[in-house]
């Protein structure tokens, strides 16, 4: 807590006076760029690697960057939890975002958790997060059936790469997210985000892999 405080007085003395104009703006309205999923890993940061402002990306965060399945759970009931859909649906009719991103990341601690249970056959002692796992379970049977061919990349790395392709699959299941496809109203894209390296890659469809986000 202390260097978060330090960092609140820093901001104050040091940077607020450059973006106390744009939070002014920002206080009344704001038309974000893209609706960007990320992981909640701490060592993600979508406003640093993507050099972004306040305003411009609308973010949604949970564990494994995970889309769950339109009206959809494991159970075949409604969903546990529906923040997900409520992001989706306000980021579309609200604020009409014209983007969305899916960005999975190397070493993720979900897909690390994911490959331990079903090598092991056990379940973590993380109740809550297996529940919330399971959602993961298209990934894990589609990296088996057809992982990707990078073979320079570990295990739990192919799995995360497998798992932005089946969330981008996953967001086409919302009627929102599909009529806006149909009318060429939006985009949806899958990143990769690699921790030792600090770059981004993008999936590009031709080419059927992840590629560096370059000119």
């Amino acid at each position: 807590m202390k260097k978060l405080i330090e960092g609140i007085i820093d901001f104050r003395k040091n940077s607020l006076d450059k973006y106390r104009n744009k939070f002014s703006k920002l206080a009344s309205q704001h038309s974000p760029d893209a609706l960007f999923v990320a992981c909640c890993d701490s060592r993600v940061v979508p406003n640093v690697f993507a050099s972004s402002d306040p305003g411009d990306l609308f973010v949604l965060r949970n564990i494994g960057n995970l889309i769950p399945p339109y009206d959809h759970n494991p159970q075949g009931n409604h969903q546990i939890d529906p923040s997900v859909s409520a992001a989706i649906e306000f980021s579309l009719l609200n604020l009409e975002v014209k983007d969305i991103v899916v960005c999975g990341h190397s070493e993720c601690g979900a897909m690390h958790t994911i490959l331990e249970n079903k090598s092991n056959h056990a379940c973590c002692q993380l109740p809550e997060l297996n529940k919330w796992l399971e959602y993961a379970n298209s990934s894990y049977q589609r990296f088996k059936n057809n992982p990707l061919t990078d073979s320079l990349l570990s295990p739990c790395d192919l799995l995360s790469q497998v798992n932005v392709l089946q969330q981008l699959d996953n967001l086409k299941t919302y009627p929102q997210v599909a009529q806006r496809l149909q009318t060429n109203q939006l985009t949806i894209h899958g990143w990769w985000f690699d921790l030792a390296t600090a770059n981004v890659f993008h999936y590009d469809q031709s080419q059927e892999k992840f590629v560096l986000i370059d000119h």
